[in-house]
């Protein structure tokens, strides 16, 4: 478990990195990392989970909840006109006054990032695979509720470029640098499976509503895209199933190669492994390599993921994407961007 310094100097590095992308948890969690009363309600948090972003969606969770409507007000996708002023001391007064309603979620859950803007860095590796071996058969690890299994049903819209596969309910937006090469049409899906070690039901309202409360309440075009891609996956519920990464995905890729050419891809979800998990990882999907033609593509950090084969510096905070093929036992692996964490840019290398 983390003691009290660790946890204020989490707090202060999350508010510097984020004070630009969300304004408002830079500042609250700038704050928090001088209040030992707020910090400690993250102790009941499993090591891994002890982040500011659970702490952060646990309480968002009670706002979406209809308790503490007088923070809502700070909260531009709860509002309409934004409250002005210092939300922190409402803030801290709305986690204390509710503290075992928030330590019972935090100690519980886990923080569960369904950014379906990924998908827009996903898509030109996608098609890269595609040309090459043909139709798809996709194994999403980390998946949460399994909604980036329905890519094929999305829009795409990259900087001036045509909308690929318009008229979708989800457009995914992305800006791009170097020269990514963007599909004029969606490669071709033959299967999907989702794995995640705590997967959540789109049916379950309350499932659903953990998963509203994980995105940044300022990033208000994120949150509506998130209840879209829900509506599109209620309409045909993805195959998404319970299970340990390093454990599954070895019988799920072999269930896979089945329908067509096997793709794994795993989205800043293999830095909760550790190094010593996400070496088991790589091991594990070698030893479907040696023996079954796959493609895995990697969005993660280098410098969380250590345990990876991915090209970068041991310091390199950002998303890299890269991608992992093995042909005939042999594994190769490519260098391809940088990226968002979510989406909204890519810079092809």
């Amino acid at each position: 478990m983390e003691d009290q310094a660790a946890l204020a100097r989490r707090f202060r590095d999350f508010g510097r990195a984020t004070s630009k992308a969300s304004p408002l948890y830079g500042h609250l969690s700038l704050a928090i990392a001088e209040d030992p009363n707020v910090i400690e309600l993250l102790r009941v948090a499993p090591a891994p989970q002890q982040i500011p972003v659970l702490l952060f969606a646990a309480v968002h969770d009670l706002l979406l909840r209809g308790l503490g409507s007088e923070l809502a007000a700070y909260y531009p996708n709860l509002t309409v006109a934004v409250a002005e002023g210092d939300p922190y001391p409402i803030f801290r007064q709305v986690a204390l006054d509710h503290r075992e309603v928030l330590l019972q979620t935090i100690a519980t859950r886990n923080t569960q990032t369904n950014e379906v803007g990924r998908c827009a860095y996903f898509l030109p590796v996608f098609a890269i695979v595609a040309d090459e071996v043909g139709p798809l058969a996709h194994l999403d690890v980390g998946t949460s509720a399994g909604l980036n299994l329905a890519w094929p049903k999305f829009s795409y819209r990259y900087d001036s470029q045509p909308i690929i596969n318009s008229g979708s309910i989800v457009v995914v937006d992305c800006s791009t640098r170097g020269a990514p090469p963007l599909p004029k049409q969606l490669p071709q899906l033959a299967r999907a499976i989702g794995l995640d070690v705590a997967p959540i039901d789109v049916a379950d309202e309350e499932a659903v509503r953990w998963l509203e409360a994980c995105v940044w309440p300022d990033q208000p075009r994120r949150f509506s895209q998130l209840i879209a891609a829900i509506e599109i996956a209620r309409s045909s519920p993805p195959d998404v199933r319970a299970g340990d990464a390093v454990i599954a995905v070895g019988k799920l890729i072999d269930e896979l190669a089945e329908y067509g050419h096997p793709l794994v891809t795993t989205s800043w979800v293999l830095n909760y492994l550790g190094e010593s998990g996400q070496r088991a990882f790589v091991a594990a999907v070698d030893e479907v390599g040696a023996r079954c033609d796959l493609s895995w593509v990697v969005a993660e950090s280098p410098a969380q993921t250590p345990g990876l084969p991915i090209p970068g510096a041991p310091d390199e905070e950002i998303t890299v994407l890269s991608l992992v093929t093995w042909r005939r036992g042999r594994r190769v692996v490519r260098r391809l961007a940088t990226a968002h964490p979510h989406g909204a840019w890519m810079n092809w290398e």
